[in-house]
């Protein structure tokens, strides 16, 4: 069973979920925040976005304190699968789940758009369905999605090949202009060391269906369900 967790201020809750559950077949179940435990049978979390709380200290940082992250936290300690998308990374981050923060996007714009993606590593169970290299179309729609890790930090994660996510133009190339909002690197998304953690700015709920632009998101929600739930 996929935990999807429901946050005050959480928007894409139940767009994780339909996805899930209705377009990948996968049992899911939506889990409030307030709840002391995790749901039994529970195979992978996942944070969804949204804006937590408002985002009225800073995004993130109140959602960490939710009775809910406690089992989130034992859970992926323990090895359980969890997976943070947009306003879920900053969660993960501002946790300590995921090293480094996100911050406001350069310009301090809010950017809404389609963007590329070049799978840098594709291990399970996040993204078997893809292959290194591989360039993929997803939505982003943020203002604070400014991946930022320092020098020394942001080179362990590339040693490790923690970077599983890099903006790209269409052709796989990693260029300025393709960067939307100044992460570090071009870096949009990461996974822990231990490689039971992935955070992403993109969203993949919103990519698994032709008539919304795309199926490229099955990538990784996809991969997923393939290594722990059941596939249709």
């Amino acid at each position: 069973m996929f935990a999807v967790v429901q946050f005050p201020g959480s928007l894409d809750d139940r767009d994780l979920h339909f996805a899930l559950k209705s377009v990948l077949g996968a049992p899911a179940e939506l889990v409030w925040h307030k709840a002391a435990e995790l749901p039994g049978g529970t195979r992978a979390v996942l944070l969804p976005g949204g804006f937590s709380y408002g985002d009225y200290l800073r995004c993130g940082a109140m959602a960490r304190h939710s009775p809910v992250m406690g089992a989130v936290r034992r859970f992926a300690d323990a090895g359980g699968v969890v997976l943070g998308i947009c306003n879920g990374f900053q969660v993960l981050c501002e946790a300590g789940l995921l090293p480094g923060v996100l911050v406001r996007n350069r310009g301090l714009h809010y950017v809404c758009d389609f963007v590329h993606l070049r799978v840098e590593a594709a291990p399970a169970p996040f993204l078997s369905r893809a292959r290194i290299g591989q360039v993929l179309r997803m939505p982003v729609k943020h203002g604070e999605g400014c991946y930022f890790a320092p020098p020394d930090l942001l080179a362990g994660l590339e040693a490790r090949g923690q970077v599983l996510l890099r903006y790209c133009d269409a052709s796989g190339a990693v260029v300025e202009s393709a960067n939307p909002n100044g992460a570090v690197g071009n870096v949009a998304g990461i996974r822990n060391e231990r490689g039971n953690v992935m955070g992403l700015m993109p969203h993949p709920e919103h990519a698994v269906e032709p008539s919304l632009g795309g199926t490229d998101g099955a990538a990784i929600l996809g991969s997923l369900v393939d290594a722990l739930g059941t596939a249709r």
